[in-house]
């Protein structure tokens, strides 16, 4: 795998494995949230949609759920490219 870099970078419609989430940049209700939803180092995430002219949340599938993250929240989350999942 190449070398981690933020969701919020990860382009649209590829998978990646989350590395690393730098939980210090997140707000203790946001930390517990992403908890809550499943993030955690080795979960594989898709980014399926991204708000228009970069600024809005960023829609990704976690598992069978599709969750919509601010752009701060994304950028905290490190991810590696992965291979599509077998169908």
């Amino acid at each position: 795998m190449s070398k981690p870099h933020s969701l919020e970078t990860l382009p649209h419609r590829q998978h990646g494995v989350v590395a690393a989430i730098d939980w210090a940049k997140l707000a203790v209700p946001e930390a517990r949230r992403l908890r809550e939803l499943g993030f955690d180092e080795g979960v594989d995430v898709e980014v399926l949609h991204r708000a228009a002219l970069g600024r809005g949340p960023i829609a990704c599938r976690i598992g069978r759920m599709t969750v919509a993250l601010r752009r701060a929240v994304a950028g905290a989350i490190h991810v590696s490219p992965a291979h599509a999942p077998a169908e």
